[in-house]
């Protein structure tokens, strides 16, 4: 069983930390009150290496793989990345905005990255997600709802639904049941 994970100054204990740029201040007086579940592989389909963390530092060389020219110049980022073993890479603090919503909505309000977490798991929209993963996930979650007050499991959802038309992460794939289940 892990240990229970802790958050100081916005940043995990547990979290192996690549600070990114890419990222600003929330508005003053913003309640965090929204987790954002997304999914990323680079290149789509392909696990493991350094490209994800190479894109949201703003280092990824877009000559590498063909799919990489679309990304060209994209500044993205997210808080955390939860890769295929369950191990977190944290890239900006929560206290911070991060950069991983883009155009959103929820309940009526705009620009979702105000006011949220977004947390990448490494897959895609149809390979089922690992053991380790819904374990480390469910864990990040408790731990971000204790020390955020505004967010509780009510207001956790998927790119796909606060950007509907636009995203589908993080795909059929992700067995929401299973993963609320595992919530405390």
């Amino acid at each position: 069983m892990k240990k229970k994970l802790i958050i100081n100054n916005g940043w995990l204990d547990d979290a192996i930390i690549c600070r990114s740029s890419h990222y600003n201040l929330r508005p003053a007086d913003t309640d965090i009150s929204l987790l954002v579940i997304h999914n990323i592989s680079l290149p789509p389909g392909q696990f493991g290496g350094d490209y994800i963390d190479d894109l949201f530092l703003g280092r990824l060389d877009c000559k590498a793989d063909p799919f990489f020219a679309q990304l060209e110049g994209l500044r993205v980022s997210a808080h955390c990345l939860i890769n295929r073993a369950g191990q977190i890479t944290q890239y900006v603090s929560f206290d911070n905005r991060a950069w991983h919503a883009g155009l959103s909505n929820y309940k009526g309000t705009d620009n979702c990255n105000d006011f949220s977490i977004g947390i990448e798991l490494e897959g895609t929209d149809t390979t089922p997600y690992t053991a380790q993963q819904y374990e480390t996930l469910a864990l990040v979650t408790s731990v971000l709802c204790h020390h955020y007050p505004a967010l509780n499991r009510d207001n956790i959802v998927g790119h796909c639904d606060i950007s509907a038309g636009r995203k589908t992460d993080p795909g059929d794939a992700f067995d929401w049941s299973h993963y609320r289940a595992m919530l405390k």
